[in-house]
């Protein structure tokens, strides 16, 4: 019987550790330098799959506020990510442009900014076992 106590007790607590292996991290994101409180943030978690193309595979929206906004993204799985913030100043729900094709609206992305179209791989960070702060700046 003790056997059986035992051994019961061994698989609880490997299921019980896969569990907390499976339930991710979390990815917190310090947005500074909001210059006004028009319209609102909106960010989202990009895979390479979605980067530039869509929504993304998580989203975070709220009202703009002067200063700086801390925000979450939870549950997220080792891997490799983008992170794109806009302030949809007319709320509108997407980035308006110049006739020249410069955005009209302040926007921000994890890694490093260039000139032209910013790529998955300039922007990407890499997500291990351990929560992560993040540091954008308008």
């Amino acid at each position: 019987m003790r056997s059986l106590l035992a051994i019961s007790l061994l698989f609880l607590s490997i299921f019980s550790a896969k569990a907390q292996e499976n339930k991710g991290v979390t990815v917190s994101v310090v947005l500074e330098n909001v210059l006004s409180e028009q319209g609102e943030i909106l960010a989202a978690l990009h895979t390479s799959e979605t980067f530039m193309k869509g929504m993304g595979i998580d989203g975070y929206e709220t009202q703009a506020k002067k200063g700086q906004l801390v925000f979450s993204f939870t549950g997220i799985q080792p891997g490799v990510y983008a992170i794109s913030i806009m302030q949809d100043l007319n709320s509108n729900q997407r980035m308006d442009f110049e006739e020249n094709g410069m955005p009209k609206e302040p926007y921000a992305m994890t890694g490093t900014m260039s000139m032209g179209p910013p790529s998955f791989q300039d922007a990407s960070f890499e997500v291990g076992t351990e929560d992560l702060e993040i540091r954008i700046r308008f």
